[in-house]
């Protein structure tokens, strides 16, 4: 009775069923998880080098795909920069010249009677400069106050070419990795970087080097009153630190003047002129008056900002003179 329920119960080839086949011994338990347990040992090797025949043809697939994969700048990607560039060059001066062609047209004919005799923007500058910009010195009120703007650019041109003088030539990085060989061309030639004692070039520099400090400092702080300014007085304090360096060498030289004294007096000047100018440039457009005194006309402390624009176009000047001569010299500060 109970035979006949359980065949009712349990369907033909369920595991029930197969469990009691099992439990008499008619066929053994199949194992999905472990198909290839019947196999034989000859199988089963076939079987273990078809897998590793098949993991070998992965392996070299991948191998085959990195190695492209490396190959591919040298190959399609250096070249097709390469012609992007020149395509791009090629445009980029070809609208340079139809532009400089079409404004050549543009201009006036030479030696015609019709042409304009006088230029009234230099007339402005001679007959108001004094009233308009405070300073005494009409080319210093003209570059530092009608056109300040093309200064500023003038200044960020010196500090772009320093900057890239300083990728293109500084040997300082990576001096780490080859201390010997640099100690041993030290060696080999002193005055590679620092020169001999010469007690002549010593004593004259004690004496020159801060009279043409103060007279580069004067230069600037009067360029307003007189000839001169932050051009001109920027340059002597420079032409100063190169003799001071050429008497007494780096060690010395550094002592005040570093790589992060370039840097922060170059960034200082800079950020100084565009914010002073930026306010000046503000309220001119804007016809608001600005609470910067222009002084008296002759004193040091007159013509609203354009001492201290000139302070920072003299430090930035300054800075970049002694740091091209530095880098073209030692490759590093």
């Amino acid at each position: 009775m109970m035979k006949m329920i359980n065949e009712r119960k349990q369907p033909q080839g369920s595991r029930w069923e197969r469990f009691l086949k099992w439990l008499n011994g008619e066929s053994p338990i199949e194992y999905k998880s472990s198909p290839e347990w019947h196999l034989t040992d000859e199988e089963l090797e076939e079987k273990f080098r078809e897998d590793m025949e098949h993991a070998e043809k992965v392996h070299k697939e991948e191998e085959r795909l990195y190695k492209r994969y490396q190959q591919w700048p040298d190959k399609k990607g250096i070249p097709l920069y390469e012609r992007i560039y020149r395509f791009f060059a090629v445009a980029v001066c070809l609208i340079v010249m139809v532009s400089l062609l079409f404004t050549v047209a543009g201009l006036l004919e030479f030696g015609n009677p019709d042409n304009p005799v006088n230029n009234e923007v230099s007339r402005r500058y001679i007959e108001e400069g004094l009233q308009e910009t405070g300073a005494v010195n009409i080319v210093t009120g003209m570059i530092l106050d009608y056109r300040a703007f093309d200064t500023f650019g003038e200044s960020h041109v010196l500090f772009i070419a320093a900057t890239c003088v300083f990728m293109i030539l500084r040997v300082g990085i990576g001096k780490e990795k080859n201390i010997e060989d640099e100690k041993a061309r030290e060696q080999e030639n002193d005055r590679l970087y620092e020169p001999k004692n010469d007690k002549i070039l010593q004593k004259v520099a004690f004496i020159i080097v801060p009279i043409i400090f103060i007279f580069g400092i004067y230069v600037i702080l009067f360029g307003h009153l007189g000839p001169g300014g932050g051009f001109s007085g920027g340059a002597i304090i420079g032409a100063g630190l190169i003799l001071y360096l050429e008497a007494y060498g780096f060690k010395k030289t550094q002592r005040f003047f570093t790589l992060k004294t370039f840097r922060v007096v170059s960034l200082s000047g800079l950020l100084t002129y565009a914010a002073a100018k930026s306010y000046s440039f503000y309220t001119g457009a804007n016809h608001i008056e600005s609470i910067i005194p222009l002084g008296t006309p002759g004193h040091i402390l007159s013509s609203g900002l354009i001492l201290v624009l000139n302070i920072c176009v003299g430090a930035v000047v300054a800075c970049t003179m002694y740091g091209f001569y530095v880098l073209f010299r030692k490759g590093d500060f």
